[in-house]
């Protein structure tokens, strides 16, 4: 058997006939680029599940890989109502993710627990500065917290996704729709820290402001969205979605800063009469 030495060329890297090779090796075999939608960052941003089911955790992963600047950043924004009707395309670039609503909507139920609780410990001390003073915890509120506030800030935006999927709208991803519905309710964590104070018209003013914040982010991103559909009929859904809103709102106010000092401190609040805690 003989053998023939053959001696690496140049040329022979382009192959017969001028065909040319090129190395992918090291690249994303998925053809992901950086910094665009559908490729990565830094820390992955990696919007494509690929070929993974939609029930797997592989499918979800992605919009949890997400820095913590950067959620801070979209949960800061959402007070700003000057950028809430380019916050999608603003501070939801390249892509929307899962990890900020998730722990915006935990850190809120913990916050009106805890906060519910303190506040209820200053009104009792106020009541009677000379008892001792205790504060009672209801655990009863984690359960009302947590499903009041996941089922508007996760069950909403996905049946109203699916109702406009129904209707032929289909501008919307149900992780764009979690997403907005979740940062929308930042607002409501510093709003349960200042209802620790002790006065019942600062907290109905507080609780007024934080509505009117998050329900203007929510209107300014949804809208756009309903009024994209052929229908006119389905801009009517913003009417039925600010009353939802309003009610969530009062929701918060009445189960967890309903408390007040028997010696009221400022004035009367008129809707205190027959509400004890």
């Amino acid at each position: 058997m003989a053998y023939v030495s053959i001696e690496s060329d140049e040329r022979m890297e382009e192959g017969p006939e001028g065909l040319q090779f090129q190395s992918f090796l090291g690249s994303d075999p998925r053809g992901g680029n950086e910094g665009v939608a559908g490729g990565s960052t830094s820390r992955g941003y990696r919007q494509d599940p690929g070929t993974s089911k939609f029930w797997t955790f592989e499918y979800f992963r992605p919009y949890f890989d997400v820095d913590t600047k950067i959620v801070l950043q979209r949960c800061y924004m959402t007070m700003f109502p000057p950028s809430a009707t380019s916050y999608q395309g603003a501070y939801l670039s390249p892509a929307a993710d899962l990890y900020g609503p998730f722990w915006t909507l935990t850190t809120l139920i913990f916050a009106f627990f805890v906060c519910s609780s303190l506040s209820s410990a200053i009104a009792s001390w106020l009541s009677n500065p000379s008892a001792a003073t205790h504060i009672v915890y209801d655990f009863s509120l984690i359960f009302t917290g947590t499903s009041l506030v996941y089922s508007y800030g996760l069950l909403v935006p996905v049946l109203l996704w699916f109702g406009l999927r129904y209707l032929g709208v289909g501008e919307w991803s149900v992780v764009d729709a979690v997403a907005i519905w979740g940062y929308g309710q930042f607002v409501w964590i510093p709003v349960a820290l200042l209802c620790v104070i002790p006065i019942a018209v600062v907290r109905w003013v507080v609780v007024g402001l934080g509505a009117l914040l998050s329900g203007y982010f929510l209107m300014a991103n949804v809208y756009p969205i309903l009024a994209s559909a052929d229908a006119k009929s389905v801009r009517l859904i913003i009417i039925f979605l600010a009353l939802l809103h309003v009610g969530i709102a009062l929701s918060f106010k009445v189960l967890f800063f309903s408390y007040y000092a028997l010696k009221d401190i400022g004035p009367e609040d008129p809707t205190a009469s027959g509400i004890v805690h």
